[in-house]
């Protein structure tokens, strides 16, 4: 038994483990490099993308990019996922600046716009090209969605507990918001920015805002007139 537990013996075990912990390392970090030629490549040639395309900007071959991703549908969840995590932070701090509801609502349509001027070619690869390669069974870009939604949502509740309202409909109000912005922006992109990015903020807001203006203010609404059957 005790030659089981001599240091001769249970070395190997630790170093195996060693250089295990180091493939892995180089596993994840051959990943993101991967991910980094996939943007050049989106950006070089457009949303429509191939994977020979891909592997010439990693300097490589598809065999190597097939060997660090099951397939094009995992390459696809590494760069949204990549997307999320930068966009994500840039939405919640701009609803989370503070002031009015509405600088909020203009902010958050701000920041998300300006994600899609950015790169258009990048935000048509992860909102629209969706690979067929297999069911994406985690799509960060609609837990993207849902969680950008959940924040608007909690925004709105916010205000409306603030306005003495019922909070019930913040839900569906601030997935409903997130839903408006980003077809307009598909819009504006296919029309090729027909106007600047601040003008369609400021129109986004201002029709999201005659709807909520009533409901997330403490100042008094007009009375209805009732009107009599005719």
């Amino acid at each position: 038994m005790k030659a089981e537990v001599r240091d001769g013996a249970a070395a190997p075990a630790r170093s195996r483990d060693r250089r295990d912990s180091r493939w892995d390392e180089h596993r994840r970090a051959r990943r993101e490099q991967l991910v980094d030629a996939t943007l050049a490549a989106i950006g070089r040639h457009g949303a429509g993308v191939g994977m020979d395309e891909i592997a010439a900007a990693a300097g490589t071959s598809k065999t190597v990019v097939y060997r660090h991703f099951t397939d094009r549908t995992d390459l696809y969840v590494a760069v949204c996922a990549r997307v999320a995590d930068q966009l994500l932070p840039r939405l919640r701090a701009a609803m989370e600046l503070g002031g009015t509801p509405r600088a909020m609502t203009t902010a958050a349509v701000e920041a998300y716009l300006a994600f899609c001027e950015a790169d258009p070619e990048l935000y048509r690869f992860v909102v629209h090209l969706h690979p067929t390669d297999r069911p994406v069974d985690a799509d960060p870009i609609d837990s993207l969605s849902d969680l950008v939604g959940d924040q608007a949502a909690a925004l709105l509740r916010s205000a409306l507990t603030q306005a003495g309202r019922d909070p019930a409909p913040a839900g569906p109000w601030g997935h409903g918001l997130i839903g408006l912005v980003r077809a307009a922006a598909d819009w504006w992109l296919r029309a090729e920015r027909p106007m600047p990015r601040a003008e369609l903020a400021a129109h986004l807001t201002e029709l999201a805002w005659a709807g909520l203006s009533g409901v997330v203010t403490t100042e008094p609404r007009p009375a209805t007139e009732a009107t009599e059957d005719l």
